[in-house]
């Protein structure tokens, strides 16, 4: 009598990319990266009108938020 056996199915092969992140948008680096750099921009916005002075008084807090920001966020996984 010959052994008959089943073939040994395996699971498919899984990348990162392949599965939706379970990570919230506020964990990820991309989109806060993205979020940081704008905080940069309005900050420097801020800093070069000429039209408001309280919008320059806030403008070196600002670019100061945005550049800690993208410094912590650029630590996150991907």
């Amino acid at each position: 009598m010959s052994d008959i056996r089943p073939a040994a199915t395996t699971p498919p092969d899984t990348t990162p990319s392949d599965t939706k992140s379970a990570r919230p948008f506020f964990l990820r680096r991309g989109p806060m990266e993205a979020v940081a750099v704008t905080i940069i921009g309005l900050g420097f916005l801020m800093l070069f009108q000429p039209f408001a002075l309280v919008l320059y008084t806030y403008s070196l807090v600002t670019l100061l938020v945005g550049t800690f920001m993208f410094m912590i966020v650029s630590k996150f996984p991907e």
